[in-house]
């Protein structure tokens, strides 16, 4: 595949700041270089999506912007701030929730008390009542499970769960990693067009996934990331029609 990264479709110059900015980002673990140089944009109402090999480095990018890794070189601003290095629960005061993958939702809790945990930053009882029922709105399995022990749940109903329990946050950005892992595919339709409706009602989104046909066809731009660096970025209607692309990730 080409080493040299696209830039077609990136926003004009002139245009309001990216919502999302990495620079030159520099994570390890121990002494395994995870991300090298890494730099990527997203803008506010966008959806955009990083897809890549298993151990590309997809993952490990989102939980550095989250504060659940420190990297050692590099900037991650979120709305004009640096945040790189920044604890975990500040990035979700300052506005950035994660769905991590495998969803992690707390098994031996009920649906209502891992969605309750979502708004641990907030204080607004009405609005977290508000945001309940939205959640319940977006996710009537859940509402029929209110009381039930989340780890008793489908794996679909968990992955409503935990996508439900980051927007209980209230986040102006969320990160999605695999979303569609260990799913059936007609899931897999039910969680992608969820996370239309959640960008189209407000909320930008930086998707990591493995299913790339799926995460192009509902991204506006891609990166695509081979062994932590960027290798291709562009619109995402272009990098599905791409023959490296094709070949490397879409099957054909």
């Amino acid at each position: 595949m080409a080493n040299e990264t696209t830039t077609k479709n990136a926003p004009a110059a002139g245009a309001k700041p990216p919502m999302l900015r990495i620079s030159e980002l520099e994570v390890y673990y121990g002494a395994i270089h995870a991300l090298k140089g890494l730099s990527l944009e997203v803008h506010e109402g966008e959806i955009v999506t990083l897809i890549g090999a298993n151990g590309a480095g997809k993952s490990t990018t989102l939980r550095t912007i989250s504060g659940l890794i420190a990297p050692r070189d590099g900037s991650i601003e979120f709305e004009g701030k640096n945040i790189a290095g920044t604890g975990a629960h500040e990035i979700v005061r300052a506005g950035i929730s994660q769905v991590p993958e495998g969803r992690r939702i707390f098994a031996d809790m009920t649906v209502l008390e891992n969605l309750e945990l979502g708004a641990f930053t907030r204080s607004d009882k009405d609005g977290i009542a508000a945001d309940m029922e939205m959640v319940f709105a977006r996710f009537p399995r859940l509402k029929e499970r209110i009381a039930q022990q989340a780890g008793t749940l489908s794996g679909g109903e968990q992955q409503m769960l935990a996508m439900g329990r980051a927007l209980m946050s209230r986040p102006r950005l969320l990160l999605l990693d695999e979303p569609s892992m260990g799913l059936a595919p007609l899931l897999i339709k039910e969680i992608f067009s969820i996370i239309v409706d959640i960008n189209k009602t407000g909320t930008t989104i930086l998707l990591v996934e493995q299913n790339a046909n799926m995460a192009l066809s509902i991204a506006n731009r891609a990166y695509v990331l081979e062994t932590g660096r960027i290798t291709l970025a562009g619109a995402a209607k272009e990098l599905a029609a791409s023959e490296d692309v094709r070949k490397a990730y879409l099957g054909g």
